[in-house]
């Protein structure tokens, strides 16, 4: 009995923990399989020993999350749902009534107020009776309607979410933070509740309606699934949703099992509901649940296999990833052999060593995750140098979670963004290097140099067989490079990444230096610093960043790797000497807006992004067009011209 009531208490401790850096903390101490286990355990001794702990999971919501955002107290608590893995309890909650079933999606539960047909407030689940105000970051919501035909008192619950391409674009592009974001969801939440609107702007949180609280004045005709309809009638996004019986459950789950992979958004299950509103309602709730619904979560395929190895990934945050490889098994239809282990502290909960038997399966159906490790060997061999520089690794305690850090700060995998500039456009522009495809190259060691990207050749079995390339695409980046070959100094100048030389300032220097490349590396402060648009800042950058050796050895390297043709001086040099232009608008006898602000900058001339007064003409074919750009230098008295005009300005 003591025994029982201690692991009670241990379990209530361990997932409180978990829960609170889960919600809190957006952290991870525990995967969603372990947490699930633990929690009907803790049930189950609950009923065995018929105590239940004041500060259970099993009858506490959720915890107040911390931030500065002001807080408001629901009208009515948002309870949790019960939930199974079991269709036939479907079945029994059925019973003869008719239901709406729908995703149950995974992100942050908003409820909307609307006001004589506008949104008035925004405001969090939260602990389900206190939640957070975020009305300004749902007004910049991708798909929010701000108003709407119904004018009266609306209040309704929706999922506030992200989608995986989404979230797979915007982890790549916060690489200063921390840590990548781990999923959707943990994205969403820090997403929605910025203290900056302009943040969560940026990040294309979606919001999905799946509960209407209140309208009054309208005949629902006592059906939800009418509710959900006239929501949409109304401008909201809802989620979908279908009519169910306790005849046709089981091939409504089957179909949205089908699908589940197909969804732009997370989902972590289903969600049923009666469609008759007031038999729901007269049903009331218990202490922790609605009777009127119930939530199904998907039966995990498990398979058991063989760990093969730790592979670890460092990222550009320095972090360094366990993935944990092993024997190939068929799961939800698909053949896996790795999946994420995020950190050591989930390693060691794991007990995870190499040759040890564990059971693997699809979290919500799509990702991969380490159920139970049967042998439990120990977590051992964590590397002292990291994988990609060999530089020192060290192990950091963040949020009750340990992790492995890279210390070397030229550690190329921190040095993503360096490369991408390299082979951008306006640098060599190599295209089919995207940002994660560089990534790979760099975690798998075949880019640990700027000269590397001209070899890849040496790694073509590898890279066809990758996720994204076959032979086509191998092909088509191996030309790509070929054409790179042939470039200018400027380009080569620019891809370096020298703090504060853009592609302008480096045609600028290299036109003034006679595009000599040994005066390139020769010139000192006071010579830049003479040439016009250069200033101090700038030329002390330039000579900074070649007096480093190693960036020295860099550039005559790459200058071996390429040919650089003679650019003949065009005869009018200097006609646009301090002359600002902007473009505008789609281009005819150009290949494209480059190509016209190379003929203006070999002229002497400048191109900018926006219409000031400095700007002498506005380049734009649809010259009578109402554009911004157009209105501000009629404001200003600029000329607007046509490429027509500038194509005589250039023969003149």
């Amino acid at each position: 009995m003591e025994e029982k009531m201690k692991r009670m208490r241990d379990l209530v401790e361990l997932l409180n923990r978990a829960r609170r850096a889960y919600e809190q903390e957006d952290a991870e101490i525990m995967s969603n399989y372990e947490y699930d286990r633990l929690y009907d355990e803790l049930e189950g001794l609950e009923r065995e020993l018929n105590m239940t702990l004041a500060s259970s999971p099993t009858v506490n919501v959720g915890y107040e999350v911390l931030s500065e955002l002001p807080k408001e107290r629901h009208e009515r608590p948002m309870l949790s749902l019960d939930k199974t893995k079991d269709v036939e309890r479907l079945k029994e909650f059925l019973g003869d009534q008719k239901a709406m079933i729908s995703w149950k999606l995974d992100g942050l539960t908003i409820v909307l107020t609307y006001r004589d047909g506008a949104l008035e407030k925004a405001v969090t689940r939260g602990n389900g009776e206190v939640g957070e105000v975020v009305t300004n970051n749902a007004r910049v919501f991708r798909n929010i309607p701000l108003s709407i035909p119904y004018r009266g008192e609306l209040v309704l619950r929706g999922e506030a979410v992200i989608s995986y391409r989404d979230f797979e674009k915007i982890n790549e592009e916060i690489g200063d933070a921390d840590a990548k974001y781990k999923n959707p969801r943990n994205l969403c939440s820090g997403s929605v509740r910025q203290l900056n609107n302009e943040i969560t702007a940026k990040r294309n949180v979606r919001f999905y309606a799946f509960t209407l609280v209140r309208a009054e004045g309208v005949d629902f005709q006592n059906s939800r699934l009418y509710q959900m309809k006239w929501l949409s009638e109304q401008g909201f996004d809802v989620v979908e949703n279908h009519p169910v019986t306790a005849e046709t459950i089981d091939a409504e789950v089957a179909w949205f099992a089908q699908h589940i992979e197909k969804n732009e958004v997370p989902s972590d299950g289903l969600v049923l509901v009666y469609d008759d509103i007031a038999y729901g309602q007269s049903l009331g709730t218990t202490a922790k649940f609605p009777r009127d619904s119930f939530a199904f979560k998907w039966a995990d395929e498990i398979r058991e296999t063989t760990l093969l190895e730790i592979e670890w990934s460092p990222s550009r945050t320095g972090l360094i990833n366990p993935v944990a490889v092993f024997e190939p098994v068929e799961l939800e239809g698909t053949t896996v052999s790795r999946a994420s282990v995020h950190n050591i502290s989930i390693m060691e909960e794991l007990e995870l060593g190499v040759g040890d038997r564990i059971t693997v399966y699809k979290a919500n159906m799509i990702i991969p995750q380490i159920a139970e490790n049967l042998t439990r060997s120990g977590v051992k061999d964590i590397p002292e140098k990291c994988p990609v520089c060999g530089g020192r690794t060290k192990i950091s305690m963040e949020n009750e979670t340990k992790t492995l850090f890279c210390t070397n700060p030229g550690c190329q995998a921190k040095h993503v963004k360096s490369f991408t500039l390299f082979v951008s456009r306006d640098a060599m522009n190599i295209e089919g290097l995207s940002e994660a495809t560089l990534e790979k190259f760099i975690l798998n060691g075949y880019v640990k140099d700027f000269t590397d990207l001209f070899h890849l050749d040496r790694y073509a079995d590898e890279i066809r067989n990758m996720d994204g390339f076959g032979e086509k695409s191998y092909d088509n980046l191996q030309n790509s490079i070929l054409n790179a070959r042939t470039t200018t100094l400027p380009r080569l100048v620019y891809s370096l990444g020298i703090p504060n030389i853009g592609a302008a300032n480096a045609k600028m220097i290299c036109r003034a230096l006679g595009n000599d490349p040994e005066r390139i590396l020769s010139a000192g402060t006071e010579e830049l610093s003479g040439i016009s648009g250069v200033g101090e800042v700038i030329a002390r950058a330039f000579v900074d960043y070649f007096a480093d050796e190693e960036h020295r050895d860099m550039f005559r390297r790459l200058l071996d790797e390429v040919e650089i043709p003679q650019e003949e001086e065009p005869e009018d040099s200097g006609k646009f000497a301090g002359v600002n232009f902007v473009i505008t608008g789609s281009v005819n006898h150009f290949a494209n807006r480059a190509e016209i602000k190379e003929e203006i900058e070999k002229r002497g001339g400048k191109v900018t992004g926006s219409v000031t007064s400095k700007t002498a003409y506005l380049i734009n074919n649809d010259v009578n067009s109402a554009s911004s750009k157009n209105r501000k230098a009629r404001e200003l008295g600029i000329p607007i011209i046509s490429e027509e005009e500038f194509l005589d300005m250039l023969d003149r």
